[in-house]
């Protein structure tokens, strides 16, 4: 069983509300709404709070999120509206206020495994590892299905240095949701970590990662991506068992030929 897709970090908000101008002349500009107004809009829409919410969080209006997640502190389910809160505030860099709310989220349900990952996610922002670490731990006896939450693991245990198991990490993430690396997005219930240090080193870890998974073309892609970053032990992506099936294929070939200028 994998985690519900409206739960992840990385989900899109698909209310189905486009915000547009109206077309006054087929060579006419389209003039965008002013934010004031977009925001008028969508308090008067029929929409629920959470989706409200969610509009305003995936147009990074996250103080206006905030208020309009205010309205649901007193519903039933408020440990939603308090984790979300905590997000929000998360994304203003407000780290003291998201910690609150986080701790407020789990006091209001001890299961709710998305505001622990969101409370590690937070520890990791203050390169707190090790307590990132115990929070993802935390969370996955909970929720020992959710790709994201095995993907933020292994990237604390990588801040560690801890690289076997922070790659095991990843593969479990990788078995859970073939995707879990490529999704964006700033709406959703849980955050996603993807700030590293050494990028380059990080890409080769990914890169094998995939190629176990024998997902060959993403595999490739993070060959490439740990080269461009400057990743200086080309002769790993032919001496690791990982990438020996890559070997014949002219992609892998020429990636191994190529002088790539770091980025």
């Amino acid at each position: 069983m994998k985690e519900k897709a409206g739960s992840r970090f990385a989900a899109t908000f698909t209310a189905g509300l486009i915000v547009a101008g109206f077309c006054l002349g087929q060579n006419s500009p389209v003039e965008k709404p002013a934010e004031g107004t977009a925001v008028q809009a969508v308090q008067k829409s029929s929409l629920s709070i959470e989706q409200r919410g969610d509009l305003m969080m995936a147009r990074k209006m996250f103080r206006e999120a905030i208020e309009i997640y205010r309205e649901g502190l007193k519903e039933p389910n408020s440990w939603v509206y308090y984790n979300k809160i905590g997000i929000a505030y998360h994304h203003l860099m407000d780290f003291k206020a998201a910690r609150k709310h986080y701790e407020q989220a789990i006091k209001k349900n001890r299961k709710y495994s998305e505001a622990i990952n969101n409370l590690g996610a937070l520890y990791y922002a203050q390169k707190d590892y090790k307590r990132a670490i115990r929070e993802y731990e935390r969370a996955l006896k909970i929720n020992p299905y959710s790709a994201t939450i095995y993907s933020n693991l292994g990237t604390a245990l990588y801040a560690r240095k801890k690289y076997d198991e922070a790659l095991k990490a990843y593969r479990k993430a990788l078995e859970l949701d073939p995707m879990v690396f490529e999704q964006r997005g700033t709406a959703g219930s849980i955050l996603q970590e993807r700030s590293v240090e050494e990028l380059a080193k990080f890409h080769y870890y990914l890169a094998r990662s995939y190629a176990q998974a024998g997902m060959t073309e993403l595999a490739l892609r993070y060959i490439r991506r740990s080269l461009e970053e400057g990743f200086k032990d080309r002769k790993r992506f032919l001496e690791d068992p990982e990438f020996a099936a890559l070997q014949d294929l002219p992609e892998f070939q020429e990636l191994m030929k190529m002088e790539i200028r770091a980025l």
